[in-house]
């Protein structure tokens, strides 16, 4: 039984403003991942010009279940990268568990997972990085450290707040508002607290005109930085090294992983990728019969 499309374009747009609504307000999730979000819902569902509508997801009922036939969109984005597409449907799946969870009956069709190869951001050097701090301000070189010294998110670094922070420690919200505490090099510490006596903050650590001082901010921050020393980096690069260092220098993984705030230490395991010259070593060191002849 179809339904009028008007009226159920209207419904899904409302559904759609309020999942968004949702994601940042109870999953915590950055502004850069609600707008990828939205971007791809409204691509997929809302398409209003004639010649692309056809393409939008096909939604119609069945018995009691609201059907999203996902068949026509991917036929659209076919074009696109497996990783692209991957992420794509990712949204429209958690925006069909969010309506399931609210109490409709939703059934997603043609969703058939996208095989993506593993790939992960190249660590930077710590003489790279050692490098581009003494070429830096004073603010710029705190910027840098905490992502390099705490391996945190973008998101989780525009975040934080002075009542985080307490003697060598600070308090980090990540995804879906999981907390962790981090301890303070006391390098780190030092310069922290140096900025916060000659700032005069409301709520954030990093604020501008009294609010928070924005991902796109502290990204360029990091770009400038290491342009000074001819090389591209991401905040998510100087993540990516800090764990590689802490694993490169045998601190546990399930050490690691708390503290990068993943859910699960098979994530960690994928995010590092630790060299196979490293495995046999930390092997030959570990398992009992690697020493029977020494």
């Amino acid at each position: 039984m179809k339904t009028d499309s008007t009226t159920m374009k209207k419904q899904i747009n409302n559904q759609i403003k309020e999942f968004l609504k949702y994601l940042e307000e109870i999953r915590g999730y950055s502004d850069l991942t609600i707008k990828s979000y939205d971007e791809t819902l409204k691509e997929a569902f809302l398409n209003h010009k004639e010649s692309e509508a056809a393409k939008n997801i096909e939604i119609f009922q069945e018995d009691k279940n609201r059907i999203f036939n996902l068949m026509p969109y991917r036929i659209k984005i076919a074009s696109l990268n497996s990783k692209t597409i991957s992420k794509k449907l990712s949204a429209i799946r958690s925006f069909a568990k969010y309506l399931n969870d609210k109490g409709e009956r939703v059934v997603v069709r043609a969703d058939d997972s996208i095989k993506v190869a593993k790939t992960l951001p190249k660590p930077i050097s710590h003489k790279i990085i050692t490098e581009a701090l003494l070429l830096a301000e004073p603010f710029e070189r705190l910027i840098v450290t905490m992502f390099y010294a705490l391996g945190v998110r973008i998101s989780e670094l525009a975040s934080l707040e002075t009542k985080d922070l307490s003697q060598g420690w600070i308090r980090v919200f990540g995804k879906g508002s999981k907390q962790r505490d981090m301890p303070l090099l006391p390098m780190l510490e030092e310069m922290l607290n140096d900025y916060l006596s000659l700032s005069k903050q409301k709520k954030f650590i990093f604020e501008k005109n009294g609010e928070k001082l924005s991902e796109n901010s502290l990204r360029y921050i990091v770009i400038k930085v290491f342009k000074r020393v001819n090389i591209k980096v991401s905040p998510h690069q100087l993540r990516h090294s800090y764990a590689t260092e802490l694993l490169n220098n045998n601190a546990p993984i399930a050490d690691v992983s708390e503290l990068l705030g993943h859910s699960s230490m098979a994530t960690t395991q994928i995010y590092t990728k630790l060299g196979s010259a490293l495995k046999q070593k930390n092997y030959d060191k570990a398992h009992p019969l690697c020493g029977a002849d020494k």
